[in-house]
Formats: structure tokens, C-alpha cells, sequence
């Protein structure tokens, strides 16, 4: 009797299907069992298939509905992930309360986010009362965060000036020094890995007197393309130098967010904090990553599906 075929349908914007549906995944899934098959958008998803499983970065009203209408057709079909669990972490203050709801002990670590306001309008932007819970340096996140270019587009502030520029409704999150290093850690399902990347170097007390305004720039880890990122300071930091946070606590908090927010494809980005050297700070979670970045995606993504499907063959 002929193995039986796995059919994943996919549907993602041109930019992430360039980087995701790259040869070496399909090939590797293909040879597993696993079939990649592009959903046509410009058909109803339910005329097309039939899929044992869809994968999807899409959002709007009509494919929610669509992916409504699929589901209630084929019951039995897996959808990663759920719009609803996804809509979740379009917003940087629902994103972030999950994660001070968790409950995972540990002897030596620990784990928290950092202070943090949201700001709706102008005049509570300049309210000082509004700013007694954070302290200068504060990065300006916009609320939104659904991927789109304007939603990466954050500010450092040192000062009451640098707030001059903002436009809310923003996040005001205090930076913490955190030895110009950021930890994204890749969670596929239990697959869970961690990957260092530089960051924006630490501010002094001494050097925040004097540094004016702001200084803009997008996503933390990309500081290197930033005109006024401190140069000297990328090449003296070394970042092999840079401790890893342990595995199982990664793996722990990680199945600790899988489990709250019910997604499986996400990442989470960490700092450690300068300050006290086991405590861990969780700054950022993004539904469907940039999975071609992580070392052996292929694999991993290969896994994934083979386990939820053979995992329910088993059931």
C-alpha cells in the first residue's frame, strides 16, 4: 500500500512566501511525505485543496470568513494558526500581558517585561503624572504591530524633547541595558531555538545627560544599518562572548506562551538584564517570524508537520 500524502496549503504575502517557501523546504518536506501547495487568493479557499493542514499569514474580514467556511467543511483539517489567537499580538499591551501570567518556576532565573505605558493622545503624552512608573530612556513602539513597516518604526527617547516627534496612540516601554545583545528564540511547535543578534548598546547614566531627543531607527536587531549606531562599540563587542539564557527555561516560558495564547508558530524576543544578570526580560512576541533566519528551518518545519500529522494518525 502507497504511503500516505500530507497536503499543506499555504497562503502568504509575496514577501514572506519568497523567504519561507525556499526549494530546500519543499524538497525536504516532499521527500517526508509532506506536499507545499500554494492556496490561490484570487479563488474561495474552499474550492480549493483538499488540505490536511493550512498555513497562513493573511488578515482581514474575507479570510477570516474563508478560513471560517474551510473549517466548518473539513473538520477535520488543522489551521495554524487561529485568527483569533493571532489577533492577540497585533496589539503590544495584550502581546505582552500573557507573558505576566505565566507561571514557571525556576531556582535561578527569572523572567518578567519591562515597565511599560500606553499613551492615546498628545496630552497625556506630556503629563508627567502619566510617567510616574518610567524612567528616561524610553523606547516609543507604535500599539499596532501586524507586521507592516510602520509597525516596526520605534523611537529611542532620552529625554522630555524627544517626545516632541511621537505621534500615539504609542507604547512606552523603558529600556534596560542589556550588553547590546537580543535573544530571538524560534518556537515551531516543542521545537524551540534561540539565536543571538546585536541590539542597541547600552546608555549610561553618565552619557544620557548628555545625548538629545531621539534616535529612530526599526527593528532592535537591525541597529547595525542605523547612521548613528555607536560603530566603535559593534566592534569591540564580540557577540560569541555573549552567555546564551539556558535551554530548559527558554523551552519552559516557551510552552508556557504556546499554551496561553494557543499558537504554535511564533518567536519571542529577550534581553538580559545588566542589572542583575539571571533576570530575563521579554520585549517582543511576532506571529510567523522570519523562520528562513534560524539555523536548519527546514528541518525543523519538516518535523513539525510529520508530528502533528503522524502524532494524530496515533490518536
Amino acid at each position: 500500500m502507497a504511503e500516505r500524502r500530507y497536503s499543506v496549503g499555504y497562503a502568504l504575502l509575496p514577501k514572506k512566501q519568497h523567504s519561507f517557501i525556499q526549494d530546500s523546504l519543499v524538497t525536504l518536506a516532499c521527500s517526508r511525505g509532506v506536499d507545499l501547495i500554494k492556496i490561490d487568493q484570487e479563488r474561495p479557499l474552499s474550492d480549493q485543496g483538499p488540505f490536511d493542514c493550512i498555513l497562513h499569514k493573511l488578515y482581514g474580514e474575507d479570510w477570516r470568513r474563508q478560513l471560517e467556511d474551510f473549517r466548518a467543511r473539513n473538520p477535520d483539517a488543522l489551521i495554524f494558526d487561529s485568527p483569533n489567537a493571532i489577533e492577540r499580538l497585533h496589539n503590544r499591551i495584550s502581546m505582552l500581558q500573557v507573558v505576566s501570567e505565566l507561571k514557571i518556576e525556576s531556582r535561578t532565573e527569572s523572567f518578567g517585561i519591562p515597565n511599560q505605558i500606553v499613551i492615546y493622545d498628545k496630552e497625556t503624552l506630556f503629563d508627567e503624572k502619566a510617567w510616574t512608573r518610567l524612567k528616561f530612556p524610553v523606547i516609543a513602539k507604535p500599539l499596532v504591530a501586524d507586521g507592516s513597516a510602520k509597525s516596526h518604526k520605534m523611537v529611542l527617547i532620552f529625554n522630555h524633547d524627544g517626545l516632541n516627534k511621537l505621534k500615539p496612540p504609542i507604547v512606552l516601554q523603558e529600556f534596560v541595558n542589556h550588553g547590546g545583545v537580543i535573544f530571538k528564540v524560534y518556537v515551531v511547535g516543542e521545537h524551540v531555538k534561540c539565536v543571538k543578534r546585536k541590539s542597541l548598546p547600552d546608555v549610561s547614566e553618565e552619557k544620557l545627560g548628555s545625548l538629545e531627543g531621539s534616535l529612530s531607527f526599526s527593528q532592535v536587531s537591525n541597529l547595525a544599518t542605523n547612521e548613528r549606531s555607536d560603530e566603535s562599540y559593534y566592534k569591540l563587542m564580540n557577540l560569541e562572548d555573549a552567555e546564551m539564557p539556558p535551554q530548559s527555561f527558554l523551552k519552559d516560558i516557551a510552552a508556557g506562551l504556546r499554551q496561553a495564547m494557543k499558537l504554535n508558530l511564533f518567536n519571542f524576543d529577550v534581553i538580559r538584564d545588566s542589572r542583575v544578570g539571571t533576570r530575563y526580560l521579554i520585549i517582543d512576541i511576532n506571529y510567523f517570524p522570519g523562520y528562513a533566519k534560524m539555523p536548519c528551518y527546514e528541518s525543523v518545519l519538516t518535523d513539525f508537520f510529520c508530528d502533528i500529522f503522524h502524532g494524530r494518525e496515533k490518536e
